[in-house]
């Protein structure tokens, strides 16, 4: 048995190949398993804000803004807390703009998707804390699936490892998406390794279903919902960082991200304990009057009974009238009308 058929066996495979081409057209596993990921969250949201009350459909209005804005910042928190492949002695400033290659980090989508949310938010006329508690778990699931993408990639992954759930690593070409062949063509295995990718998979969809259960027991509201999953993925990433390997910035001989994670869990676990109250109405009716004038709306409608006064008022007054004059009111001596003649107006 060869060494490469002895560690396949040994180990969770990975693939050796990340991009397909249909034609000219580039078919990138990573690209597929982060588009999956958006379109699993936009339609979870979707179930969970109809079933609070809230319009169909918004959801998906208000990712047009909160998707761009979060890949933007997922790759400008990427960038920043990994600098060496973009600002190093052997960087490439311009490899920052290949996000199809890998690299998105999860609180710079957050931090700028919010941004995005929140606009989608203001022009939908909805209120941010709902919208953000719907579509928490589907942010959770979302984020196990674009997992897959680092597998498909060859990268994020932990310390050496011998054992059954260890992960083969091949030696890697980023640039065309595929492991790196020896002469006979059989792929180059770089070692086996902590599947740091499988195990934040596993966690995310553990977070997504204790925010499901949580949401449903406790009835959550004004953001808690999205809080609880902010502290428990936090909790997870922590030690799941710890055993990473890749370069990133370290502070105090921590990672950076371990650093995020801390600071984000401790913000998180505050709002969950401070932000308490009754869900927010999200009928269509509730909100088009957060603060929306309504071109359309008179003022309190009169009292029927009171319009059906005047008006018996009014028929009596002029009984009255004819009878003291002995003629009509509102006719000429010739007996005619004096109301406007049809030219008149």
């Amino acid at each position: 048995m060869t060494t490469l058929a002895y560690v396949l066996l040994a180990s969770i495979p990975s693939p050796t190949q990340g991009v397909w081409f249909v034609g000219p057209i580039p078919l990138r596993g990573y690209a597929l398993c982060i588009i999956a990921g958006i379109i699993l969250a936009i339609w979870i949201g979707n179930k969970r804000w109809v079933a609070r009350g809230g319009e169909p459909g918004a959801v998906l209005d208000i990712s047009m803004w909160a998707v761009p804005f979060g890949i933007i910042g997922g790759r400008i928190y990427h960038v920043i807390s990994s600098p060496g492949p973009y600002f190093g002695a052997d960087g490439n400033l311009l490899d920052a703009l290949k996000i199809w290659e890998g690299g998105l980090g999860i609180w710079g989508a957050i931090a700028l998707g919010g941004v995005g949310a929140w606009i989608g938010c203001r022009r939908k006329g909805v209120p941010l804390t709902a919208f953000a508690d719907a579509v928490a778990p589907g942010v959770a699931v979302a984020q196990a699936v674009g997992r897959l993408g680092n597998w498909f990639n060859n990268e994020l992954y932990g310390a050496a490892l011998d054992a059954p759930w260890a992960l083969t690593i091949y030696r890697w070409d980023a640039g065309l998406g595929q492991a790196i062949r020896d002469s006979t063509g059989q792929p180059l295995v770089l070692g086996t390794f902590h599947p740091t990718f499988l195990y934040e998979l596993w966690w995310n969809l553990g977070v997504a279903a204790l925010v499901i259960w949580a949401d449903r027991r406790f009835n959550l509201s004004r953001g808690r919902a999205f809080a609880l999953y902010v502290a428990a993925y936090c909790a997870g990433r922590v030690w799941i960082e710890a055993l990473r390997i890749d370069p990133a910035e370290e502070i105090l001989g921590l990672r950076l991200n371990v650093w995020t994670s801390i600071l984000v869990f401790v913000a998180a676990v505050a709002w969950f304990v401070t932000h308490r109250g009754p869900r927010e109405d999200l009928t269509p009716a509730a909100s088009r009057g957060n603060g929306e004038d309504d071109d359309t709306a008179a003022e309190p409608d009169a009292d029927p009974e009171d319009s059906s006064s005047d008006r018996s008022d009014d028929v009596t007054g002029t009984a009255e009238e004819e009878l003291a004059s002995d003629k009509p009111v509102g006719r000429s001596r010739t007996g005619r009308s004096s109301s406007p003649k049809p030219a008149d107006l």
